[in-house]
């Protein structure tokens, strides 16, 4: 494996852990797409370094049991600035 591909896959465990953040979030904040952190995460840095993947897969378990609410929330928002504007 490359070396900045392992550089970036600790990176975007790092920025997870730190910021709560979702899939999406960070492929934003570093400029790769949602699959490419998903398989950095759950597959390059489970050879690298499994404690820190292990805690990053955790922080995303959360968000996608949370997933549903946000949208949801998301939504409302959205029609509350609708109707009320």
């Amino acid at each position: 494996m490359k070396d900045y591909i392992e550089e970036r896959a600790i990176s975007i465990a790092n920025y997870i852990i730190e910021n709560n953040a979702t899939v999406r979030q960070t492929a934003k904040e570093f400029g790769v797409s949602k699959s490419t952190v998903h398989k950095d995460v759950t597959d390059r840095l489970m050879q690298i370094n499994p404690a820190l993947a292990k805690q990053a897969r955790k922080v995303l378990d959360v968000n996608k049991s949370e997933r549903h609410i946000r949208g949801g929330m998301a939504t409302k928002e959205k029609y509350l600035h609708q109707h009320g504007a």
